[in-house]
């Protein structure tokens, strides 16, 4: 393996699954300005959209994610197409 190509800078930091609300701690060099108390210890907090906790993949379940209103402006522009066909 080749040294000096990997980074230094790893330290504890807490991954949180924004959909469900689920948290986990590891060891990783992401930069973040916020952070969260876990058992009185102060962790940088990263805000993850979807983990292994809410995949589809991994749960077996088919949930829908939208965290930016897509599938909401779409149904309304198909709404608002079907209503003028009539």
């Amino acid at each position: 393996m080749k040294s000096g190509i990997h980074p230094e800078s790893y330290r504890t930091v807490v991954f949180k699954d924004m959909s469900n609300g689920e948290t986990f701690i590891s060891r990783s060099t992401v930069n973040s300005k916020e952070t969260i108390d876990i058992d009185g210890v102060n962790y940088p907090l990263v805000k993850l959209d979807i983990s292994s906790s809410s995949h589809p993949f991994y749960t077996g379940k088919s949930k829908l994610v939208d965290t930016a209103g897509r599938v909401d402006k779409f149904m309304n522009r198909y709404a608002k197409r079907m209503e003028a066909k009539k």
